[in-house]
């Protein structure tokens, strides 16, 4: 699929790539083991979009003229609390998805979405998007299931904001984040930066510093690269359960 450079649409400022693109749709999780008119079809109306790190892919309110493909990069879904502070709500890995809400109801993006890093961006306008979804049942079961888990992210997430001491949110956001990896080690790959977990968790970054610190110590976790490694799952689990591992000397949980 080829970039045609057409003009800017709404949701992204950044300019078309001007060099050609490449871009294999069988790897978007979406719309693999599609037939290839379909893909074909898709390919002929995708867009591509250079996101900087920082910048904005989507505003909240903006109007959803199109549905969004991570080609490459790392985006956050954020939102505004009723004190004005940005919260974050989920990441955008590469091969993901997002912008369909507003494909299906036809009302304003419900929340922005700001690029971690320098990523790649592919949109499919809205008509196109919804002949996908609408006319191809193996496109809607997946979109379907995917609402499901966002639906039990959300709540997770929820649960996570609730909970009074600082350290504690933290400790909850990275076991949430926490997954199998090779080895057996379970791990978080591609370790959000600790501004970026503040903003999830509602709290400083020098809390989430100070957190993470008490983890290292006890030996709870271990920096590895831009990847964390929980050598002690179930210390992490009390600790987002109870506020332990920390010192009572080490911290003033909560008042962050």
């Amino acid at each position: 699929m080829n970039d045609k450079n057409p003009a800017t649409p709404p949701d992204q400022t950044q300019p078309a790539l001007k060099p050609a693109i490449t871009i294999h749709l069988n790897k978007i999780p979406l719309l693999s083991d599609l037939d290839g008119t379909t893909l074909q079809q898709v390919a002929n109306h995708l867009l591509v979009r250079k996101a900087e790190r920082g910048a904005y892919v989507l505003h909240k309110g903006s109007p959803g003229e199109h549905l969004l493909f991570l080609l490459a990069g790392r985006l956050q879904v954020v939102d505004t609390s009723e004190e004005g502070r940005e919260v974050g709500l989920s990441f955008v890995l590469p091969g993901d998805y997002f912008g369909e809400l507003s494909i299906i109801d036809g009302e304003p993006r419900s929340a922005s979405v700001i690029a971690c890093e320098t990523s790649l961006v592919a949109l499919l306008p809205r008509a196109q998007a919804q002949t996908l979804i609408y006319n191809t049942p193996l496109v809607a079961e997946r979109l379907l299931q995917r609402m499901a888990k966002s639906i039990r992210n959300a709540s997770s997430y929820r649960a996570i904001l609730g909970l009074p001491n600082a350290f504690q949110r933290v400790y909850a956001l990275l076991l949430h984040l926490s997954a199998p990896g090779p080895g057996g080690l379970v791990v978080i790959e591609k370790m959000p930066s600790q501004q970026q977990i503040s903003i999830m968790v509602n709290t400083s970054r020098e809390t989430v510093s100070r957190a993470l610190q008490v983890l290292i110590r006890h030996g709870v976790v271990e920096k590895d690269l831009r990847r964390l490694i929980v050598r002690q799952p179930e210390a992490l689990r009390k600790a987002a359960t109870s506020g332990q591992p920390e010192p009572q000397d080490d911290i003033d949980p909560g008042r962050s």
